[in-house]
């Protein structure tokens, strides 16, 4: 039958079709089990299982000197904020607890450290895992810093005048003083969510129905295009809204991520997403029709870009160039520093609008996709 025979609008059918899909959705359990069971393991993964702070990273300390400044300095690593100092051993035995991963860093202050204090110098030395370089990166700076504090504290304590530095540094950090990666992760997993209900399930539920024949018994009834488009989206519109509130309440009430922004700007920022996203389920559930298919697909074209290329866990600017213009491809680039901003920053349409329009820019294509590929199978 083909679709330009369809009768005009019915609201009487798009209400029939409305309660039917909504019906569909209350009576498989693996609905509910994506939109609401999954999103919370996500986030409890990503709130708890998945931590990018640096704060108390596993040492070892070979301290090979009996000087009063070497234990000094050795008790300061033991109390710094950011080092957990779990055993003192000779680099001999250290080595094989950093090669087994127990330790991420060896501290070693040498004979003769308290005499070279004394006479206004004084080194130590820091051996980490090359094979995790952010780590032995910032366990190296880190110990300088505590080394270089309790440097200046030593030189007041013994009446002598530290050193004077040309500049002066005082770091302050907005929207996340304490620098808790669970502040961005968070939210960032928020984005996730949505990519999964809005595009995976989706496609996994309109290709079923192309699976079992249904979708077809109905696209040869009178309905227009725009009723069957509309009918098929809204209920997940509106399932994934409300697996995203609760997300947010979570994120807010258990994780303690501060939400500094309005619930209207959230509201507005997440409907404008799942345009383009639900847009794509439809796409692929056309194309594919069948749910394997459109799972492996779904995973390969929205989840995985979303993990990997969206700035969710690796920042985009530190990526290779030809990367970098492959994430303007990916939807989710454009929600997850509006999601960041509204939880840690405030509303500021100034940097959500532009986002948006490129959303509602996917979006528009992805649906034209999508009905012209079904008009193209059930004619």
């Amino acid at each position: 039958m083909s679709l330009a025979l369809a009768e005009s609008f019915d609201a009487r059918r798009f209400g029939a079709l409305l309660v039917k899909e909504t019906r569909q959705i209350l009576r498989d359990p693996s609905t509910a089990l994506i939109a609401f069971v999954l999103p919370l393991l996500l986030l409890f993964i990503f709130g708890y299982g998945v931590n990018l702070d640096t704060a108390r990273t596993r040492i070892g300390i070979d301290r090979r000197d009996g000087s009063e400044a070497a234990v000094s300095l050795a008790q300061d690593f033991v109390s710094s904020r950011w080092f957990e100092v779990v055993d003192s051993q000779p680099v001999s035995i250290l080595r094989n607890e950093l090669v087994a991963g127990e330790i991420r860093g060896i501290i070693v202050i040498p004979d003769g450290f308290g005499r070279d204090v004394a006479r206004g110098g004084g080194s130590i030395q820091v051996i980490t895992d090359g094979s995790l370089p952010n780590t032995a990166g910032f366990v190296g700076a880190y110990a300088e810093g505590v080394r270089t504090s309790w440097a200046a504290k030593h030189a007041i304590e013994q009446g002598r005048v530290a050193a004077p530095q040309a500049i002066g540094i005082e770091h302050r950090y907005w929207f996340n003083p304490e620098l808790l990666s669970r502040f961005f992760l968070v939210p960032g997993s928020i984005a996730v969510v949505m990519t999964m209900i809005g595009t995976l399930l989706t496609a996994l539920v309109v290709a079923r129905e192309w699976e079992r024949g249904t979708l077809e018994g109905l696209m040869a009834t009178p309905i227009g295009m725009g009723e069957f488009i509309v009918t098929k989206v809204v209920p997940y519109f509106v399932l994934a809204l409300c697996s995203m509130a609760l997300c947010t309440l979570l994120a807010v009430t258990l994780f303690g991520v501060p939400f500094r922004g309005s619930p209207w700007a959230l509201l507005a920022i997440a409907a404008v997403f799942l345009i383009p996203a639900l847009g794509q389920g439809l796409v692929i559930s056309a194309v594919t029709r069948n749910q394997f298919v459109a799972s492996q697909v779904a995973l390969l074209t929205a989840f995985l870009p979303t993990m990997l290329l969206s700035g969710f866990l690796f920042e985009i600017d530190s990526m290779p160039k030809f990367i970098r213009l492959l994430t303007y491809l990916v939807p989710a680039r454009y929600l997850i520093p509006q999601l960041q901003t509204v939880f840690l920053a405030g509303d500021d349409w100034g940097l959500y609008l532009p986002d948006m329009a490129a959303l509602l820019g996917f979006g528009t294509l992805f649906f034209a996709i999508a009905i012209r590929v079904t008009r193209r199978r059930v004619a």
